[in-house]
């Protein structure tokens, strides 16, 4: 079995509700495996990343549901599952890459979200008022 990455667009006329609900959809499969076999794969990770705008216009909709997968499963699997994708009209585009190793830490899309509302030390001193003689201004 090896390790795949998939990040979906769903439209943006989806509820969150539906969108999770898609995501089993494809989970599941993933998990099981196309009827008649037995995948035995696993879920590792799974990242709703809300709602994005799009870089460019898809199916006249501005904005989609993005969503990552990260599976442990077999190529038949992942197979199925883009075809169901592909066929299903919620998702707008898809996309599967194969990993190497799995991914321990959440993806950049989301560190990126948190360093965003992260506070920062403020590292400045506060306002000094100096006093200049006449030597040192001139």
């Amino acid at each position: 079995m090896a390790i795949y990455e998939t990040v979906f667009l769903a439209r943006s006329e989806l509820s969150a509700k539906q969108v999770e609900e898609l995501t089993e959809q494809f989970s599941k499969i993933l998990e099981t495996g196309p009827e008649g076999h037995d995948a035995k794969g696993k879920i590792l990770k799974t990242e709703p990343w809300g709602i994005r705008t799009l870089v460019y216009k898809i199916n006249k909709s501005k904005k989609a549901h993005y969503v990552l997968i990260e599976s442990e499963t077999t190529g038949t699997a992942m197979i199925e599952t883009e075809r169901v994708m592909r066929l299903h009209e919620d998702v707008m585009r898809y996309m599967t890459i194969k990993l190497d190793v799995a991914t321990t830490e959440p993806s950049a899309i989301l560190k990126k979200e948190e360093d965003k509302f992260e506070k920062k030390p403020y590292d400045k001193k506060p306002y000094e008022k100096k006093t200049y003689t006449k030597k040192e201004v001139a």
